[in-house]
């Protein structure tokens, strides 16, 4: 009866995953994949040494690999393609479900550190649409479920893949001619009872027609619960990194008023401002989380078919559809220049009174002011003021990122001749991401109801409007007055990516006398087409219109496309000759013609060479060399100027330096700010300043040179089951596309001062907020520093990857061990040629954000893995060298603190930190999995010991990577979690 149920089954499952791979899905099209897993299957302890266009299993190519296979993500039990990236080591952590602030609804991949723009995610070697205008793929797209290694490449890629593969390609391979049915189900939680996690997938596939065929189908669901820093006892409450007092966002409750160049918080048990610039600093963390809630529907689906002994049909289908949410602190006015009525019916007299004398109002003006209710009598009056209020009663900013992806390939290919192969495929996908944003304030709708005489109704007689108290304590706004002052917004991005390409490979039928394979080759072309748009709606496009919105959303609209043509060789030289068990030498070359809508079309030529030695069996010495370029992607090349946020501890102008230096003071005043306002401008609050940026049409493409030398040695005769290899890898952009950092944008005004500096144009387009004179502000009214694009930088670095694997058998057990180690020399940027060249290996800064988190000069995983009959337990150990403060960062943001929490700061209160170093790190995660016929159930332990990530402060990083007073991307800031999955397989 089992056995005619599964029959049935499967019987039943095949024609669902006939027709949906066949005529609603995409398929591979990489050849080297098939080579790899082959490898894998039939060697597990081999280095395997992909990345070719060249289909020959027997050449020996000269590209180190690193290969995270299938058992490896079952055992950890990850549950996204971005949680298994983050862990390998020589790929710094990026955008993912540990970034809240700065997640716009996607995961990507950061290859090296050099940013998530030069590196080329694909699948089966093949592109996907990009998820965003940068042109990045969304790991959170990827079917998990069906993959059978991650492959991470590093150089030689330009030829084979793409030119714009700067620091290499991370390459999702999925499993291949798979037959039956796979049911899995996990669930996994912290130790604190939140975070949970849920997974469940089911794939079938299919033999059919005497195995000319093969269909697979997989059906995909998870959902995320989001986990508050507030439930953590070292993230709730914000800390300043460079004082160790309880701090946070100078935008607060009660509110702050400009007045007579200052910042005066109110204080409402006595209606009068304050006389200092003293102020409640509101505490954020409680409100924002360390994990992002995430739900996923997804489809995949592929199929080949063998339509006669030379043609096979291949075709691929993946749809998603996710949902990430962010949760952040209540919004409010975050430095917006609002005006008010001397009359308001919530102003209070010691505050009205203030603002009388600051406006020049006698006495007796301001009585009659106070008394004028209606517009047109003679005395009514108004005042214009900055306001800063955190309006706690609205409850939490929310960003909905809903987004829904298609990519579908068709490809034929076969055999041209006895040794040479063809292949032609199309491919188009789409993805379109819809912003849904709650719990915003409007201010437009903020001033319409401050504009008002009497408590009932406001001057405008607008419906729905309530006149607001922005005066009293928090919880003075009432949910009527709340209520008129919010409002959805949405912005909508879509992109699509258009593919064509024709592949001729395999060998000339020529051999050289001393070796004994055919040169192999590979010549090919394609198309791709980009297009991307960006749509917002009004109040998203607005300038601070949507209060703590960081800047607004601007309409984008751009394509370009790529025609391209490449040539690969693989020439086997000498083989099984004394000390030349084998010589191979490889090259490639592709030619790349870059058309801009509206702009300029850009030809560039890139190239690769390498080659190998293998002396004897058991020792393998290669290294190839590359040329790369990266060609502007619509979002450089087609946003229009913006004013968003950035991070900077300090401001030169503020506080008192500005008093007994003459030509700082005349800086700070050609930047904008007034004259009342020296000697008393404050440092952007919550570390966030702004700045504007934008792209620019006439960028020319960044070019890059890379090599690797590296050794591999395996199959040793005195130990068996071992093989490793040793790569050092050195990466060099030049013309690079960038901005930039904060810290060399204020350098280049106030690092070197002179009676000059006040006209020099690297300070007077530097614009303050004109009624506070900081770099924080309305976006509407301070553009805060300027960020242009331009090919002026540099990016540099290099190190050492080392891959070792083990296995034999001890008594009745097999042990199996994979280590895998990263070791990172240099990790440069030098923004532009009079700027510095910056040092971020082991450091961490707020310059230091361009590797995205922080870069460790050494990380390493090793899985330990013991297997006795039916059960498996497996050991793995993560490690993380220690960081610290980057140096330059001292000068300008000052000494991170060190010394003891001062009280009042929660359960850090009375300890001993020291925010500017971070030891070394380690963790320990167990699996324990037993394998019962077509049954497998797995737990798993994450971070064992319950290791607590270190604590820096809040404000010594970028806002996206620094939260909860640590680097949660870096770090385990969940703690323990358990996790336990089922499997079914028959």
């Amino acid at each position: 009866m089992k056995t005619i149920n599964l029959t049935a089954l499967k019987a039943g499952a095949a024609p669902l995953a006939v027709a949906l791979a066949l005529v609603s899905a995409p398929a591979f099209a990489q050849q080297a994949a098939p080579q790899a897993d082959a490898a894998a299957e039939a060697e597990p302890q081999a280095i395997i040494v992909t990345g070719s266009l060249i289909r020959n299993p027997n050449l020996v190519q000269a590209t180190p690999v690193n290969v995270t296979t299938a058992d490896q993500i079952a055992l950890k039990q990850s549950n996204t393609a971005e949680e298994v990236l983050r862990q390998v080591p020589g790929i710094v952590p990026n955008i993912g479900s540990a970034v809240n602030n700065g997640n716009g609804g996607s995961s990507y991949v950061d290859l090296r550190g050099l940013g998530s723009n030069r590196n080329i995610v694909l699948l089966d070697g093949q592109r996907i649409v990009p998820a965003d205008l940068q042109g990045r793929v969304d790991l959170n797209n990827i079917p998990l479920a069906l993959i059978s290694s991650v492959d991470a490449l590093t150089g030689a890629a330009v030829t084979t893949y793409g030119a714009d593969a700067i620091t290499g390609v991370v390459n999702f391979i999925t499993k291949k001619d798979f037959a039956g049915v796979d049911l899995a189900v996990s669930n996994q939680i912290t130790e604190q009872g939140d975070g949970n996690y849920f997974r469940a997938d089911v794939t079938t596939g299919v033999n059919f027609d005497d195995g000319r065929g093969n269909a697979v189908l997989s059906l995909g669901y998870q959902k995320s619960n989001p986990v508050y820093q507030g439930a953590r006892d070292f993230s709730n409450i914000q800390l300043d990194s460079f004082s160790g007092t309880a701090g946070g966002s100078g935008t607060t409750a009660p509110s702050r008023f400009s007045i007579n160049g200052g910042n005066r918080q109110i204080v409402p048990e006595t209606g009068f401002l304050k006389t200092t610039g003293g102020f409640n600093a509101f505490n954020f963390n409680p409100y924002n989380i360390f994990q992002t809630p995430f739900q996923r529907f997804n489809i995949f689906a592929q199929a080949n078919y063998q339509l006669s002994d030379a043609v096979e049909v291949y075709t691929r289908g993946l749809y998603s559809k996710n949902t990430v949410k962010t949760i952040i602190a209540p919004s409010g006015l975050f430095a917006e220049r609002m005006t008010i009525p001397f009359s308001n019916p919530y102003l209070p007299a010691g505050a009205a009174g203030q603002f009388c004398a600051a406006n020049g109002l006698t006495d007796a003006e301001c009585v009659a002011a106070r008394a004028a209710t209606d517009p047109t009598d003679p005395n009514y009056r108004t005042f214009n003021t900055v306001v800063r209020r955190r309006f706690v009663e609205t409850g939490t900013r929310n960003s909905q990122y809903t987004t829904n992806i298609f990519d579908y390939s068709l490809g034929f290919r076969g055999a041209l001749t006895k040794t040479v192969n063809w292949d032609v495929r199309a491919s188009y996908g789409e993805s379109d991401r819809l912003q849904t944003i709650t719990g915003y304030v409007l201010k437009s709708r903020v001033q319409d109801a401050l504009l008002a005489t009497d408590k009932n109704s406001c001057l405008s007689g607008n419906d729905g409007c309530v006149p607001i108290n922005l005066f009293g304590p928090a919880g003075s706004i009432t949910p009527q007055q709340a209520a008129y002052t919010l409002s959805p917004s949405t912005t909508a991005n879509n992109t699509s990516l258009l593919q064509v390409r024709g592949l001729l490979s395999g060998d000339f039928g020529l051999t050289v006398p001393t070796a004994s394979e055919p040169i192999g080759f590979a010549l090919g072309s394609e198309y791709r087409k980009y297009k991307a748009a960006q749509v917002s709606d009004t109040l998203s496009k607005t300038p601070g219109e949507l209060g703590g919105a960081g800047g607004a959303a601007p309409d984008i609209d751009g394509a370009y496309s790529v025609w391209e043509g490449y040539g690969e060789l693989v020439a086997p030289l000498i083989s099984d000759k004394p000390f030349f068990k084998s010589l191979t030498v490889e090259g490639g070359v592709r030619y790349s013609k870059y058309s801009v809508r509206g702009g300029k079309t850009t030809e560039a030529w890139t190239y690769k060479f390498g080659g190998s030695w293998e002396p004897a069996d058991q020792v393998k010495l290669r290294g190839n060399y590359s040329r790369a370029v990266r060609a502007p992607n619509i979002a450089e090349l087609f946003t229009p100027n913006t004013v968003g946020l950035t991070n900077l501890a300090k401001d030169p102008c503020a506080g008192a330096a500005p008093l007994t230096n003459a030509n700082l003071k005349a800086i700070c005043l050609a930047q904008g700010a007034p004259a009342n306002s020296i000697g008393q401008i404050l440092d952007p609050t919550a570390a966030q300043a702004n700045i504007t940026t934008g792209g620019n049409i006439n960028l020319n493409p960044e070019k890059a040179t890379t090599y690797t030398v590296g050794a591999v040695i395996q199959r040793l005769p005195f130990l068996s089951g071992f093989s490793a290899s040793v790569d050092y890898y050195n990466i060099k952009v030049t013309d690079q596309i960038g901005t930039p950092l904060p810290g060399d944008l204020v350098a280049a005004c106030f690092g070197n001062i002179s009676a000059a500096s006040a006209t020099d144009p690297a300070c007077t387009i530097i614009r303050r907020d004109p009624s506070t004179g900081g770099l924080d502000g309305s976006p509407a009214t301070t553009k805060g520093l300027f960020g242009g694009l331009t090919n002026q930088g540099k990016l540099f670095t290099d190190g050492i990857d080392v891959i070792l694997n083990y296995q034999r058998p001890i008594g009745a057990v097999k042990w199996s061990i994979n280590a895998v180690a990263n070791f990172t020399f240099h990790s440069k940027f030098k923004a532009t040629p009079t700027s510095v060249d910056r040092e971020c290996v082991g450091y961490y800064s707020v310059n230091c954000s361009f590797t995205g988190s922080i870069q460790p000069r050494h990380t390493w995983s090793v899985q330990n893995t013991f297997s006795l009959k039916n059960v498996d337990l497996s050991f793995l150990w993560r490690h993380q060298s220690s960081a610290k403060q980057e140096p330059l960062d001292i000068p300008s943001s000052g000494k991170a603190f060190a010394g003891v929490i001062p009280a009042d700061s929660g359960a850090l209160s009375g300890k001993t930190v020291d925010f500017g170093k971070i030891a070394a790190f380690d963790y320990l995660d167990i699996t324990t999995r037993f394998n019962i016929e077509q049954f497998t159930l797995t737990l798993t332990v994450q971070n064992l010991f319950n290791t607590k990530p270190p604590i820096v402060g809040n404000t010594i990083g970028s806002t996206s990577y620094v939260s909860g007073n640590t680097y949660p991307s870096s770090y385990d800031a969940l703690g323990r979690r358990f996790a336990i999955g089922a499997r079914v397989k028959f």
